[in-house]
């Protein structure tokens, strides 16, 4: 007779043999639906730092995830791309950009959302729009108090998604 112990370990160990699937969206408050896709932290489009110092340096999650409202909240307000934000899911958008930060910044979070390409591919950014995106960030980096140099180390960490999000 196998024991519930045994069958949760080899129930366990099937799940994670198999690729991740986003999640249904209707267990995520006010999202829309989604097509599947494979969840990987990969997506997140760069690698984690080491250590704690910038994750400390954003005053922790609860100040990167500040970051992103006030970077996004900028954003949806400003007319130069407040259009590109019309069709966009916001509420998805948030999390996904709460976790890849968070991710990024080595805050112990996975990142759940598409690649870089996939979540950019239809949207058809441009340099002028990439570039009211960094300013925005910054403001929110600096009503945060994140201190220059660590920004500074942060965007160059994203400057690589670029080639990805960019796309006219």
């Amino acid at each position: 007779m196998i024991s519930k112990l045994t069958l949760a370990a080899a129930t366990a160990a099937a799940a994670c043999a198999l690729p991740a699937m986003a999640q249904d969206p209707a267990h995520r408050p006010g999202e829309e639906a989604v097509e599947p896709y494979t969840v990987a932290d990969a997506n997140a489009g760069v690698a984690p730092f080491e250590g704690t110092a910038m994750l400390e340096a954003f005053n922790g999650r609860e100040g990167s995830d500040r970051i992103v409202d006030g970077m996004l909240d900028r954003s949806v307000a400003d007319p130069r791309i407040a259009e590109i934000f019309v069709a966009t899911d916001m509420v998805r958008l948030r999390r996904t950009l709460k976790e890849q930060f968070c991710y990024i910044l080595n805050g112990g979070c996975a990142y759940t959302g598409r690649s870089m390409r996939d979540a950019h591919d239809d949207i058809g950014l441009q340099p002028a729009d990439m570039g009211a995106l960094v300013e925005h960030l910054q403001d929110a980096m600096d009503a945060e108090g994140v201190p220059f140099r660590t920004q500074n180390r942060f965007l160059a960490k994203l400057a690589p998604m670029r080639r990805d999000v960019v796309t006219r």
